[in-house]
């Protein structure tokens, strides 16, 4: 099959195409013939050597696809070879075929493609996980997003307004805080010209966020405690801007804040599967419904992975960057 593999560490072009066996299945796996992958940040760490494989792993990058399952024990799953599905994996979505875990696979919504499914399995898994499950978003509560036009951006606005919370988002342009607001935050904050505490206090009457979605860290640390409600949680997934900030302890225990943060790919079969149930019975019938969609920048046939790279780390895109077969 062909694929794209890391040659060695460094810029997007140590991408090359390659010609790889087919995976071979292990025990809960499918196989799936993909139709589209897509391209995330987690992918550009790994080819910059930042983000290790983790152990029985493909190391080929590609943490999400979307196509047609051509093999694999699909007993009692209601899934049949033939069947379209999107997946999260560990790893080998940028190549024809991959191996992807059963209860990791949930079927392409309706009214969708397989290129627009595909933009949905690592971004969607993340969102829910850390703002849902391990942020606890309540109903009633406010949600801020950093970065709110990357494709984590787009995702948990989207989702969290669609459920009913107040959403609100940070950008770097005029053009990104827009999209940010059509996909349903009530404001966005320029970050490069507004102060997202000040703005997000006043909007609130000075109570702040309750859920703080965050890939920045660094200096946003201070500003974030700041911002948090009473009994606020803060979120890390990434930490683009560093990985030290300055913490006030006292406001930590005084206002009983908490701050945490995870990642996704080392995670065990069992804990995405769980999340692959939830988001099938709370998102995918919002997705169906039209209430939310997957918001696609631009699409790259699988050999210009290095071009899709260059995209990723210009930070010019809103929403997904896909690879196409």
């Amino acid at each position: 099959m062909r694929a794209i593999e890391i040659k060695e560490y460094g810029g997007p072009e140590v991408l090359q195409l390659c010609e790889r066996p087919v995976p071979e299945l292990k025990q809960g796996e499918v196989l799936i013939k993909v139709h589209a992958a897509g391209v995330n940040r987690p992918d550009v760490f790994q080819r910059t050597g930042n983000y290790p494989v983790p152990p029985g792993a493909s190391d080929l990058p590609g943490l999400e696809v979307a196509g047609e399952i051509v093999d694999g024990d699909l007993a009692g799953s209601g899934f049949r070879k033939g069947d379209l599905v999107c997946a999260l994996v560990q790893g080998g979505g940028y190549a024809e075929y991959c191996a992807a875990p059963l209860t990791q696979c949930l079927p392409v919504p309706k009214g969708l493609s397989a290129l627009e499914a595909a933009a949905l399995p690592e971004n969607y898994f993340t969102v829910w996980s850390n703002v849902f499950d391990r942020g606890a978003l309540a109903a009633g509560e406010t949600l801020l997003v950093q970065g709110g036009s990357s494709g984590i951006g787009v995702t948990a606005i989207q989702i969290a307004k669609a459920l009913g919370h107040r959403v609100f988002a940070t950008a770097g342009s005029v053009e990104k805080c827009s999209a940010c607001e059509a996909l349903g935050a009530e404001r966005a904050i320029n970050y490069k010209t507004e102060d997202f505490e000040a703005v997000v206090k006043e909007a609130t009457g000075g109570k702040g966020a309750n859920v703080i979605l965050d890939m920045v860290g660094g200096d946003y640390l201070p500003r974030e405690i700041k911002t948090l409600a009473d009994d606020g949680r803060l979120v890390f997934i990434a930490q683009l801007g560093g990985s030290k900030g300055q913490l006030d302890m006292g406001q930590v225990m005084r206002r009983r804040l908490t701050i945490t943060g995870s990642t996704l790919r080392p995670r065990p079969v069992s804990f995405k599967a769980a999340i692959a149930a939830s988001l099938r019975e709370r998102v995918w019938p919002l997705i169906e419904a039209g209430q939310i969609k997957p918001v696609i920048h631009h699409t790259f046939p699988l050999e210009q992975a290095a071009q899709a790279h260059a995209m990723m780390e210009s930070s010019a895109h809103i929403g997904k960057i896909m690879l196409q077969l």
